[in-house]
């Protein structure tokens, strides 16, 4: 699908980048284009790859001049770039209104004006009933993405909906990791909280899911399972042989639910078994071709996606762990 195709990726140089970029360059790409703001690691990642195929653009999202340029001649890109941490987003929502919304529009403009040919958006379980400003952008994000197959014949657009993935900057499992080589009390925000986690290959397993198969206008989920952060937390002390550690619960930050969302009860109506492990959601209006495209699936029988509906066990959770190469 991707062989000798010119591919774009917006945020390339995070932990999703790095391995999507490294999925791409098995398919033997023509050109992948990295475009972020960060030059120093844009350079650590030039040296980490050294592949004549990789193209580092320094750029920021919201400067559409910069994103027009690095969409041209691009057959498919891949939308990475956001501010993600939700205290941030609280504290500076205007910052994150030109990042994540702004920046995804200028994203959908460039890549019509330059006729390529499928965007890959990828937003969050906290775009869900969101209640903070981050999962509020990324939330019309998915709107404006969608949205954007009606304005044109070529161009397609799809967005897939993550959870929690392990090991990317801000994730929980490095933090607790530290504070139990340091001995240091663990940081709770909520002993009752739930999330969904997934792996960074299995994130990338899902981008191409969508890039493969989608004909546009579908948001793509993975069936990703769910823990209490408390056994999280229990079987990181097991492992490491903290056992006696104390947890400290500190209370919930501003913007933060005790449970995710990956599909509300409104999507449900509208929400296909892809297969044993996606879901496909069509718009609330699905265009004829669209829904006759998913036609022959079954829709979901259960009214919504949460967290903390099927909770995986110590030993799950330590597979995961193990899957993920964090133990």
């Amino acid at each position: 699908m991707f062989t000798n195709k010119t591919i774009l990726v917006t945020g390339g140089t995070g932990s999703w980048g790095q391995e999507l970029t490294r999925k791409l360059l098995i398919e033997e790409p023509k050109e992948i284009r990295i475009f972020s703001r960060n030059e120093f690691t844009q350079v650590e990642m030039k040296r980490k790859f050294n592949s004549p195929v990789l193209n580092f653009l320094i750029g920021d999202i919201r400067d559409y001049e910069a994103v027009s340029d690095a969409c041209q001649n691009v057959d498919y890109v891949f939308h990475l770039a956001a501010l993600k941490h939700v205290p941030i987003c609280e504290y500076q929502p205007l910052e994150a209104l030109k990042t994540n919304v702004n920046g995804t529009q200028n994203i959908i403009r460039a890549s019509i004006e330059h006729g390529v040919n499928k965007v890959i958006d990828v937003s969050t379980d906290k775009a869900v009933d969101p209640i903070n400003f981050y999962g509020l952008t990324k939330a019309i994000g998915e709107k404006l993405i969608i949205k954007a197959n009606d304005l044109n014949e070529k161009t397609r657009f799809v967005c897939i909906r993550g959870g929690n993935v392990l090991g990317t900057n801000g994730s929980v499992v490095p933090l607790f990791k530290q504070q139990i080589i340091e001995g240091k009390p663990l940081t709770l925000t909520d002993k009752e909280m739930t999330r969904f986690f997934l792996t960074i290959p299995e994130a990338i397993e899902l981008l191409i899911k969508a890039a493969s198969a989608a004909i546009g206008g579908e948001t793509f989920v993975m069936k990703m399972p769910a823990c209490k952060i408390t056994d999280l937390i229990e079987v990181l002390k097991s492992v490491f042989g903290q056992s006696s550690l104390p947890v400290k619960e500190i209370g919930m930050r501003e913007g933060e639910k005790l449970h995710e969302v990956l599909i509300s009860r409104t999507e449900s109506q509208t929400t296909y078994q892809y297969d044993k492990q996606y879901f496909v959601i069509l718009p609330s209006h699905p265009a004829e071709q669209l829904l006759s495209h998913y036609s022959h699936l079954n829709k979901i029988s259960f009214p919504y996606f949460q967290s903390d509906q099927e909770l995986m066990s110590h030993e799950e959770i330590k597979l995961l762990l193990q899957k993920g190469k964090f133990i």
